[in-house]
């Protein structure tokens, strides 16, 4: 039996050097992403794990270039050859090559282009395709770098990652927004979020996480909703006040910047990403935040317990200009617009102790500190008139001591997105769902 080559973990993410390998004979496999045709010789794009590498056929190579076609897998044996000219200042000269296979249809758009050049739907139509695109790939693998940061950053502050039922028997949020579906004749949910487990696994490791799906059932339509996106939350026991929670996303997103830098260069460089500086986020309360948008932009305030979406471009606008950084956490939102299990001011219930970051004009996280004492929970709960024997399980925890906890969910592709300049967020998921689209 052949033996296996397992890659160390340390390289996993280490590029080849094949510039310091010039002269010497490879071994490389990959999908043919482009060929350009010159007189006497052709460039041949080969797409493989490590990027891009640039080929040359010549009347030298052992095989004919016709036997190549886009898309077509191959593998092949390549001298490195110094090139200053070429990109990385190196090219492979191909001697060799082995056709592994070929695609049996004719492609619907151009892959190896730097753009692609077709409609937005059929994009994500063609979706396996569209991916191996230069670009295109080069957004997920900012985005898994993202979630390596983030786990590596957690897990040395103390946290343990842990992985919630995606089906529940209550939303955690409640309300229409959230997909129903038969378990053996009992209605079931998706999860809305993780935020019952995380509080209950506060009482057992104290500092939680987890990087999952989350499932929204609504129906809105537009650049910034998902119907699934991936959750970041995390959730931190012993608290002192929810302003810690906001501290320890600041220094998450701060070392996940530093990681991007050192992990994917070629990648941010290709996408002309702009990496924000995360030191001191500045932090506005709600109502100072809405008073601040509409006294600047003379705009009447329509909506007094949330943010409109204009309001929140328009403030991130305001701070950017005032302080320079592109972040801003809103805090004290309306209680009237928070789950039943956020806590309250201290004095105003109107109010709660929690708090959304805005990242480029769009809220990303959600955030704050939660009720921890069993019978100031079931008030809440008697207020709003929700039925507390349909949330036994959750209030289990409660009733049996917890301690003051909070944490936050922060969305994936949101994130990302802004990051990287894409309007849509869409344009940050891998496969969207949405109200229109469940396939591919």
């Amino acid at each position: 039996m052949e033996q296996v080559h397992f890659v160390k973990a340390a390289d996993y993410c280490k590029k080849t050097d094949y510039k310091s390998m010039a002269g010497q004979i490879v071994k490389l496999h990959g999908a043919v992403t482009k060929i350009r045709k010159m007189r006497g010789f052709a460039f041949v794009l080969l797409r493989t794990v490590d990027g891009v590498e640039q080929c040359l056929w010549d009347e030298e190579s052992n095989f004919l270039l016709e036997t190549l076609c886009e898309e077509a897998c191959i593998a092949a044996d390549a001298l490195v050859v110094a090139e200053p000219r070429a990109k990385g200042g190196y090219e492979m000269h191909l001697i060799k090559v082995t056709v592994l296979s070929k695609p049996a249809a004719e492609l619907p758009f151009q892959v190896g282009n730097k753009e692609i050049n077709t409609s937005f739907e059929n994009m994500f139509d063609y979706r396996p395709l569209s991916l191996r695109n230069e670009r295109e790939r080069a957004v997920f693998r900012i985005q898994s770098c993202l979630c390596r940061a983030f786990r590596s950053f957690l897990e040395q502050q103390g946290f343990t990652e842990i992985h919630t039922p995606k089906l529940v028997s209550e939303g955690a949020e409640g309300g229409a927004n959230i997909f129903k579906l038969d378990y053996f004749g009992r209605q079931a949910y998706l999860a809305q979020s993780p935020q019952f487990y995380k509080q209950m696994m506060v009482g057992v490791f104290e500092r939680v996480y987890e990087i999952g799906p989350v499932f929204r059932a609504e129906k809105h339509d537009t650049s910034r909703h998902l119907n699934e996106y991936t959750g970041v939350d995390f959730e931190m026991g012993y608290i002192q006040s929810f302003e810690e929670i906001m501290a320890m996303e600041t220094g998450m997103i701060a070392y996940a910047m530093e990681m991007l830098k050192k992990s994917v260069p070629d990648e941010l460089e290709l996408l002309k990403v702009c990496i924000p500086k995360v030191l001191d986020i500045p932090t506005v309360r709600f109502q100072d935040a809405k008073e601040l948008v509409a006294e600047k932009y003379k705009r009447k305030i329509a909506d007094k317990e949330d943010f409109e979406p204009e309001e929140e471009r328009l403030l991130c606008e305001l701070i950017q200009e005032q302080t320079g950084c592109e972040f801003v956490f809103v805090t004290h939102y309306p209680s009237a617009k928070r789950p039943f299990y956020a806590m309250e001011t201290p004095g105003n219930p109107t109010e709660t102790q929690s708090f959304d970051l805005l990242f480029r004009g769009l809220e990303v996280t959600t955030g704050g500190q939660r009720i921890h004492d069993y019978t100031a929970q079931v008030e809440k709960m008697e207020r709003r008139n929700i039925n507390k024997e349909s949330f036994e399980s959750y209030l289990m925890m409660h009733k049996y001591g917890m301690p003051p906890h909070g944490g936050l969910g922060l969305g994936l592709e949101r994130f990302t997105a802004r990051l990287l300049g894409r309007e849509n967020v869409r344009q940050a998921t891998l496969f969207p769902r949405d109200i229109h689209r469940l396939t591919p």
